[in-house]
């Protein structure tokens, strides 16, 4: 009996995972208003490291029930204002009605904001099921349609690989991104996962569904499963077993935190990468490092600069 031949080395050792990482994507950065000074210029270093890679647009989260509203608005103005960024603003339909809602929207298109990320929202007390204010928009569907109305905004909404919570089924969820996009957004980006499987799955579920809209993987590259936690139970995302052993006695290391956390994260984009996955949409928490670094690694180097750099 002929024995099987042995494996050849570089059978053994497969290529390099980031070896044909070209450079050749988009991204976007989502950040959150700050609430103090000391948190302000955090995010402001962190969209200055971000800005030369030239992002196709930097996002600014909405709290529930309208909490940061002002901030919100500020620090989009900002952005327009002091940077050469696309800025795009979060607008939710929790405690606020049609008009309020409206007023928010006209304002931002007099600031120069083109690009709303539109969201149903969660609700303000955490646990509860959402419910319509009245003379509110009951669902993102309505609220994009109504935006849609007011101005010629460029739109993204939110979709769910692992399903919403809300939703009965997963045909209902994709069901109820197809309402979305038919009422006139442009995008969906996808909360955060950890499995390439699971948003290629889903892409797939989107296509055979007749959803056409570009569907952008949304990376969160994870330093603090314990605040991962909180988010993934408000979205439905699974945290794999795996990732809490990683991070096991790292609580007193930041930098190896950092370092585990960036190496988790690229790998999930280096292997969306290899299936085709070219724009890229990363939760930065207001914090740089992580995802320059991923950007990095997938072949991204600095092209753009903002107004401030450019001065």
């Amino acid at each position: 009996m002929t024995a099987a031949p042995a494996l050849t080395r570089a059978a053994r050792n497969p290529r390099p995972l980031f070896e044909d990482a070209a450079g050749d994507i988009a991204v976007s950065f989502e950040f959150f208003p700050p609430k103090t000074e000391k948190m302000e210029q955090v995010l402001w270093e962190s969209i200055q490291t971000l800005a030369p890679l030239a992002p196709r647009f930097v996002s600014v989260t909405y709290g529930a029930g309208g909490s940061t509203r002002e901030r919100t608005h500020a620090t989009v103005e900002r952005i327009v204002r002091e940077t050469s960024l696309t800025a795009a603003a979060h607008l939710t339909c929790v405690a606020a009605t049609r008009e309020e809602i409206d007023a928010v929207a006209r304002d931002y298109w007099d600031a120069g904001v083109r690009h709303i990320v539109a969201l149903r929202g969660d609700p303000p007390e955490p646990g509860t099921r959402f419910q319509s204010p009245a003379g509110g928009y009951a669902n993102a569907e309505e609220l994009v349609a109504g935006l849609k109305r007011i101005a010629p905004f460029e739109i993204s909404v939110a979709a769910y690989p692992e399903c919403h919570p809300d939703s009965v089924t997963r045909i209902a969820d994709l069901d109820n991104l197809r309402r979305k996009v038919d009422a006139g957004a442009d995008r969906a980006i996808t909360q955060f996962f950890f499995s390439p499987d699971c948003f290629l799955r889903f892409r797939d579920e989107a296509a055979a569904a007749g959803i056409d809209a570009e569907i952008v993987p949304g990376i969160l590259p994870v330093s603090n499963v314990a605040q991962t936690r909180k988010f993934a139970a408000q979205c439905g995302a699974a945290i794999p077993p795996w990732m809490d052993r990683l991070f096991e006695g790292l609580d007193d290391l930041p930098d190896a935190r950092k370092l585990v956390a960036a190496t988790v994260a690229a790998e999930l984009c280096a292997r969306l990468y290899g299936e085709g996955v070219r724009h890229f949409h990363f939760y930065t928490l207001n914090r740089a490092e992580l995802s320059y670094a991923i950007c990095h690694l997938l072949g991204m180097r600095p092209t753009g600069k903002s107004k401030e750099q450019a001065a």
